[in-house]
């Protein structure tokens, strides 16, 4: 079976760069959050050593001025200078660095990870949306209840969701190395919906009927572009299942769940009705920005986009009806590592990071009933 993490033993410290043990490390740069996960090799799964996440909003105001601002550039490679401090400390066999939808969409994104390379010496590459959705199927695929024919892989990101349909019965058979090789995704597709710039086109206002405006227009983006319509009628036949990959459900969960606060053992691979989930939302829907900024697992950095997630959501929940979602607290990180430590070695090459414009996310190139390889 396909996993991500191996069990951490309490008070275990992490191998130093003298150790003898090599580690991994993956960076995610999104549109909201700059991560790192450090990770050592455990059988098929491996052990996380460290990790950090900073909420940076990299693409705060992307979409009225179609440029990184210099105010989060700052945040970001503060926040990156504290990642390759991180990464110095251990004995690094690989490493990747990648980028997603706010350098994709922005006319300086290029700019700015050449400036990334000179101000902190990391070396990232802007991936396309199919290369997204194929590492967060990675990370996610162990989740997947192989009693079904199909899972909706669900990754909603500050700028953009992707979404992956999934043949859960090849998960089955094909094992860790074969997902490895060729994710058995039927359909996928990437949208121009994200938390932070769903939230700047709709400001919370406190009118009547916001948030379902939020979700009508979700629904509106989905029905235009999605290549799975026509699975619709397996999800209503409960053939299917949801994995939401993303801190929007991760949080739903922590919420639903009533936690003091945010523990990852509780909430990764727990399972949510569509109900409970629906419930959960509607407790924040109630209160304002502040008074959700009090909730544990919610807190200031998530409060005025939590609600903007939910909208993204629900449309895909109303779009593919499933009884249960599977919550997953790993994506697309966790598929950086998987592929860096059992994957193929990568050829020596020089590698300019590739810019692709917004008509990249909203193009479906696997057509369906045909596993992508």
């Amino acid at each position: 079976m396909l996993s991500s993490h191996a069990p951490r033993k309490k008070g275990r410290r992490a191998k130093s760069k003298n150790g003898s043990k090599s580690a991994y490390a993956a960076v995610d740069l999104g549109t909201n959050n700059c991560r790192l996960l450090v990770a050592e090799p455990h059988g098929a799964r491996f052990r996380v050593v460290d990790s950090y996440s900073q909420i940076v909003r990299l693409g705060e105001g992307l979409n009225s001025s179609g440029e990184l601002s210099e105010a989060a550039i700052g945040r970001t490679i503060d926040a990156l200078q504290t990642i390759r401090h991180k990464m110095k400390s251990y004995n690094l066999k690989r490493q990747r660095c990648v980028a997603t939808q706010a350098c994709r969409q922005a006319k300086n994104g290029v700019e700015f990870i050449d400036r990334i390379q000179k101000e902190t010496g990391l070396t990232f590459k802007i991936i396309p949306p199919k290369e997204e959705a194929q590492l967060s199927v990675m990370g996610a695929a162990d989740l997947v209840d192989k009693e079904k024919r199909f899972a909706l892989v669900v990754d909603i990101g500050g700028g953009s969701t992707e979404l992956s349909w999934v043949d859960a019965r090849q998960v089955r058979e094909m094992g860790v190395k074969g997902v490895l090789q060729r994710v058995p995704m039927i359909a996928w597709a990437s949208f121009p919906l994200g938390v932070v710039t769903l939230s700047e086109q709709f400001p919370e206002d406190g009118s009547a009927g916001w948030y379902e405006g939020m979700v009508e227009h979700c629904k509106n983006v989905l029905r235009e572009y999605a290549p799975g319509q026509n699975l619709c009628s397996a999800f209503t036949r409960q053939e299917g299942h949801l994995i939401g990959t993303s801190g929007t459900v991760t949080s739903l969960c922590a919420v639903h769940m009533e936690l003091d606060k945010y523990k990852r053992s509780v909430v990764d691979g727990a399972w949510m009705t569509r109900t409970d989930a629906m419930a959960a939302r509607g407790r924040l829907s109630i209160l304002n920005r502040a008074q959700r900024s009090k909730i544990p697992c919610i807190g200031d950095g998530r409060s005025d986009l939590v609600l903007a997630g939910c909208a993204i959501l629900e449309a895909v929940w109303d779009l593919w009806p499933a009884e249960q979602m599977r919550v997953a607290d790993r994506g697309l990180r966790e598929g950086l590592l998987l592929s860096l430590i059992h994957g193929k070695p990568p050829r020596k090459r020089r590698r300019k990071p590739a810019k692709s414009d917004d008509k990249s996310t909203l193009e479906s190139s696997i057509s369906e009933g045909s596993p992508d390889g």
